[in-house]
């Protein structure tokens, strides 16, 4: 069971839950009503498209020796246990075709419930968990981008598809805040791993541009993430409370200013690399309940 969680990598797995419920709260707000059914369905191909991806990664990375060489930490250089279980490594792989393959289903019954406006997301979603590892890691911006758009604007904006039949500029603005959020925790996440990773041929931000560079991006999308969040509440998408996510946001300053300035000293940078995940973690959350809330309080009031 330990070895099961190592290669999908548990802990991670809270990401995809927590954009699924900001999608369930869009959904709510806009139509005042929940599928339950579709969302569990929708809840399970997320998940399971999570543990696809993750399971693929480790499996990838043991294969091509990239695990051998990294320094772990708790946020990156992978879980360590095929390094430590070499024999797994099949089991990997078969976890992650299954996961792949119930995924797929998953959105297939989906697009049969709900219409096929969902293809477009599903495949793009899939291409992704694929193609990540192997040629993504290769391309900087394609390697920088992929994180969120995958969590951010597939996850949320295709979740808030199968709920509610519908996509809205509204709900791919709100989507934009866990996409560059989500970006941000990819990219601090390779902090540690820059000189295995280029050992095996990637060529992301860090290893293209530099610390400074990859630093400054990431303030960049933090920025980027509170201007969307401002934006929303002022055109009412959501409520005006939400606003309290800009102390959430504010925990990424520090951050950056950690990356900037010791941004190869993992040492120094680990604790904020964990307020990072934490906050990345809970603003869909945060959203969500202001969502619900909201709507809640309109319904009663």
């Amino acid at each position: 069971m330990k070895e099961f969680a190592g290669i999908i990598r548990l802990p991670f797995l809270l990401l995809a839950p927590v954009c699924v419920f900001l999608a369930a709260g869009l959904a709510y707000s806009m139509t005042g009503e929940l599928d339950w059914g579709l969302l569990l369905l929708n809840l399970f191909a997320a998940i399971s498209a999570h543990i696809g991806v993750n399971a693929l990664n480790e499996y990838q990375d043991f294969i091509s020796g990239l695990d051998l060489q990294t320094e772990r930490t708790p946020f990156s250089g992978g879980s360590g246990t095929l390094p430590e279980n070499p024999h797994l490594a099949p089991l990997a792989l078969r976890i992650s075709i299954s996961a792949i393959v119930f995924t797929s289903i998953s959105g297939l019954v989906l697009i049969y419930l709900r219409g096929s406006e969902l293809l477009l997301p599903g495949l793009s979603g899939l291409v992704l968990i694929v193609l990540y590892t192997k040629i993504l890691n290769r391309y900087p911006l394609l390697c920088l981008l992929s994180p969120g758009l995958g969590f951010g604007i597939i996850m949320v904006g295709g979740s808030y598809f199968a709920l509610t039949g519908t996509y809205s500029n509204e709900v791919f603005l709100v989507s934009l805040i866990p996409f560059f959020l989500v970006n941000n925790l990819l990219l601090l996440n390779q902090f540690p791993d820059v000189s295995a990773d280029r050992k095996a041929g990637r060529r992301h931000i860090l290893i293209q541009y530099g610390y400074k560079a990859a630093s400054l991006v990431y303030l960049i999308f933090l920025l980027f993430a509170a201007l969307t969040l401002i934006a929303s509440a002022y055109l009412g998408i959501l409520p005006l409370y939400s606003l309290s996510g800009l102390l959430l946001i504010a925990v990424g300053v520090p951050v950056y200013q950690a990356a900037a300035n010791t941004g190869s000293n993992i040492d120094l940078l680990l604790p904020h690399m964990g307020a990072n995940v934490g906050m990345v973690l809970l603003m869909p959350v945060l959203l969500g309940i202001s969502l619900f809330y909201n709507s809640f309080k309109g319904v009663s009031g």
